[in-house]
């Protein structure tokens, strides 16, 4: 028996050390350093935007139309050569997870590439953009003093793992070719102004893959190493690690892919909207269908963006990443002829909510490109750039809504015009959902609604609402790691006034521990 224990542990030794000479193999196979051509540098980064574009209009009319369910084959996706152009001028807001980045690249072109976080967050929150969940929360909390990391913190922002920075990232990666760590950097000044945890490693681990794929064009590579940085006990790692692992167990079928992943990983704790139905905004989920797009995609520009829409949920934005990603690792030239008169249309066009022009953000994504990779240790000489290869660091490590567990749904869609809210209740914490409305059908109004908040007979807080909706916050009240038991919020309304009314639609109840579902008959 002992003879047959060393010989187990002896196999078992050499298995490991095998492995580990398999990974020191596939480490020393990077190179140090890069060289490519000023030409093709630019056409990657053009490729990266006219991507994104792209992938973000080609998923826009099935945006969050299938929630918990993939867009089945036989529905058709439509696409023509104005179409870009028409929804610039009929639906810009669609583009969100482009003029977000432009506010970014504006700020260091304003500021300088090392413009502090403040500058960023200051900048986006006047901007007379729309915003949703995590983007919207940030902004009303920058503009009411709370300034990031504190802004994209779970505790002050109940949309912190959503998917919002990680749609706003792609940036970060188009302007670091090969310097992974340099693109984490730049994420963790812009990504905590509306993120934390899962949320900001979706932006992250997305820069990351574009990073890459300025020098790789394995697939595979440019996933895994993306999600080198991040650590292996979060949420987000453990999502993206099993789509790996199934995209090799069921390498031709993406369906099967996306249904273990729905199994195992879609159940939402963080945003309130999305906690009791099939509603999923979460960065992780939509990151994974990114990521299967591209497993999937066989290196097919509209196969990989076609597998990310059909994903479902954030249908717009996982295809653009996914589009942008495989845009920057081909370059512009080898988008297939058939998607580019849409884009090439537009190209000299301002884009929404912007001074620029894509013409002009390729130009600038170039300038800043090689001011980094000069920076960073890299040479230019003449037509020849080279870039240095960063080998991924560690990120610390973050995880939003610990020791939250979702535990009740409350639908209330009632108006209130001169009495107060109150909601009893027995959890931890608790977030209420809701707006203000106008009597009068006014479409623009500089009002602003005061809430005090009381818990237990104690006010905790008093808040703004504005009726405005580019200001708006985004929920009424939340308040999480209460001690857990029974609970009296009461939110008083201090200015009332004739011409509005305080609508709540529903309440969000958390406790501290799982809640399991009760067999009445027992």
């Amino acid at each position: 028996m002992k003879n047959i224990n060393k010989i187990f542990l002896l196999l078992f030794s050499l298995a490991v050390l095998g492995s580990c000479k398999t990974n020191i193999q596939q480490e020393s196979l990077q190179p140090e350093k890069v060289t490519i051509s000023a030409q093709k540098l630019k056409d990657k980064i053009k490729g990266g935007w006219a991507g994104q574009t792209i992938g973000c209009t080609y998923g826009g009319p099935t945006e969050f139309q299938f929630k918990g369910s993939m867009i089945q084959d036989y529905q058709p996706l439509v696409w023509y050569d104005d179409y870009i152009r028409e929804i610039f001028e009929l639906d810009p807001g669609l583009y969100d997870d482009v003029y977000m980045d432009l506010t970014f690249i504006e700020v260091m072109e304003r500021c300088g590439l090392d413009a502090p976080a403040d500058s960023f967050a200051i900048s986006f929150a006047r901007d007379d953009y729309k915003l949703w969940h995590a983007n919207q929360a940030a902004r009303y909390n920058i503009l009411n003093g709370i300034m990031p990391p504190a802004s994209g913190h779970w505790m002050n922002n109940p949309h912190a793992d959503d998917i919002d920075f990680q749609i706003e990232a792609d940036f970060a990666g188009m302007m670091t070719p090969g310097m992974i760590n340099t693109a984490a950097e730049i994420c963790d000044r812009t990504g905590h102004i509306m993120n934390y945890g899962d949320g900001w490693y979706g932006g992250v681990f997305m820069a990351g893959m574009y990073a890459t794929a300025f020098y790789s064009d394995d697939i595979n590579f440019i996933v895994e190493q993306g999600l080198k940085p991040i650590p292996e006990n979060t949420r987000f790692y453990q999502a993206i690690a099993d789509v790996i692992s199934w995209h090799k167990q069921y390498p031709d079928d993406w369906k099967k892919c996306w249904f273990e992943f729905e199994k195992k990983h879609t159940s939402e704790k963080g945003c309130p909207e999305g906690v009791f139905n099939a509603f999923n905004i979460d960065a992780s989920v939509n990151a994974a269908y990114v990521v299967i797009g591209l497993l999937y995609g066989d290196n097919d520009f509209f196969k990989t963006m076609d597998i990310s829409t059909r994903c479902g949920q954030d249908s717009d934005c996982n295809p653009a990443t996914a589009a942008g990603i495989l845009g920057v690792m081909n370059g512009y030239e080898k988008i297939p002829a058939y998607w580019k008169p849409a884009i090439e249309k537009v190209q000299d066009i301002k884009f929404p909510y912007s001074d620029r022009t894509l013409n002009e953000i390729y130009d600038l994504g170039y300038k800043h490109a090689t001011h980094l990779i000069t920076k960073n240790g890299g040479e230019i000489k003449g037509d020849s750039i080279t870039f240095p290869i960063q080998q991924p660091e560690l990120l610390k490590f973050e995880q939003s809504f610990e020791g939250m567990y979702p535990a009740k749904q409350l639908l209330v869609r009632k108006d209130f015009l001169d009495e107060s809210i109150k909601l009893n209740f027995t959890g931890n914490g608790i977030v209420v959902l809701g707006n203000v409305k106008s009597q009068c059908g006014e479409a623009t109004s500089d009002f602003i609604a005061l809430l005090d908040v009381y818990i237990d007979g104690e006010k905790v807080e008093q808040v703004k609402m504005p009726f405005d909706y580019i200001i708006r916050k985004y929920d009424i009240f939340h308040k999480y790691m209460l001690p857990n038991g029974d609970h009296k919020l009461e939110i008083k309304w201090v200015n009332q006034n004739p011409d509005f009314r305080i609508t709540l639609k529903s309440y969000v109840v958390y406790a501290d521990s799982p809640v399991k579902q009760i067999n009445p008959t027992i």
